[in-house]
């Protein structure tokens, strides 16, 4: 499968310390992306669910994992890939939160049993395609037109309160890349940080 990026603890995508996982891949191409460089599935970034897990479980040994939040790029251009992923993640947290394009009728009318378990299986569906000009700084979504569905009634509460109680935020990781922002972000976001690199004379890689 094709993996961008692993990241733990991400705070600002679900609730509690969650193991952040963006997979490649994404039709919608949506105008005002903040991860234009997910949408084609690249070789660099190709890696077996084997080794995946195997960096799944050295964070799990040392930390507690809150949860998972899958985003991308869009989790479900690789939904058989998915499908295997999540059947693994429920070992470690049954609070499983995926982001997509796709809305949730539209992955429920492609009567794919891979799909139908991998919606049985997590708690959260964040849906819909992100249209700049809806950004409002609706909590968890990118857009207003998005829709977030507790999937799992068992994570019910957790969820009510977190999205009553909870705002967004920007959580930043320092990688072997380079700085990596992760949140919900203003419109224009990706405009107005390559104005700021310019600014401070760095090199936007």
């Amino acid at each position: 499968m094709h993996v961008a990026r692993i990241l733990y603890p991400v705070e600002v995508l679900g609730p509690g310390k969650r193991v952040g996982i963006w997979l490649c891949g994404c039709r919608h191409k949506c105008i005002g992306c903040s991860n234009p460089e997910l949408w084609d599935m690249q070789e660099k970034y190709n890696i077996s669910l084997e080794n995946l897990m195997e960096l799944i479980n050295k964070i799990a040994k040392i930390n507690v994992i809150e949860g998972f939040t899958i985003t991308g790029g869009d989790p479900f251009e690789q939904y058989e890939e998915l499908n295997m992923l999540i059947s693994e993640l429920t070992q470690f947290s049954n609070d499983i939160l995926i982001y997509t394009g796709y809305t949730l009728n539209e992955l429920k009318a492609k009567r794919n049993q891979q799909i139908d378990f991998i919606l049985s299986a997590i708690t959260v569906l964040i849906d819909g395609k992100y249209v700049e000009e809806l950004n409002d700084n609706s909590f968890l979504c990118g857009s207003s037109n998005q829709t977030i569905h507790i999937l799992n009634n068992k994570f019910k509460d957790r969820y009510s309160e977190y999205l009553l109680n909870a705002k967004n935020q920007i959580q930043n990781f320092t990688t072997c890349d380079g700085v990596i922002s992760v949140g919900i972000h203003k419109p224009n976001f990706v405009n107005k940080l390559k104005e700021s690199i310019e600014f401070k004379g760095l090199e936007d890689t």
